[in-house]
């Protein structure tokens, strides 16, 4: 039997950390992992970071041009022995809203 979790992250980073540790700590393909925008808007989310944070040469300017319109939505198909798990460790990557389906 399985389930869908979904989950909202205030940046496309935490979105993307919260994948690797899904796929690499719990096995689960990325085909059944998917990342959109919480809202209708494209975003980046809802809060500057990775690249967006500063610059990485010394001297080049921080980047403000990120949408930010809001969350970044990360759903997986999970089996449900490891559901609470997966809770868990979303929440470990800062993930807020976490649900099931």
């Amino acid at each position: 039997m399985g389930q869908t979790i979904t989950a909202q992250f205030d940046t496309r980073r935490s979105a993307d950390l919260a994948v690797e540790h899904l796929v690499q700590e719990y096995g689960i393909e990325r085909t059944d992992i998917f990342i959109a925008a919480a809202t209708d808007e494209n975003t980046s989310g809802a809060a500057i970071g990775g690249a967006d944070a500063g610059a990485e040469q010394p001297g080049t300017p921080a980047r403000g041009d990120a949408p930010l319109h809001g969350q970044v939505q990360v759903s997986a198909d999970i089996d449900d022995a490891i559901a609470d798990k997966v809770r868990k460790a979303l929440g470990e990557q800062g993930a807020r809203n976490v649900a099931r389906s």
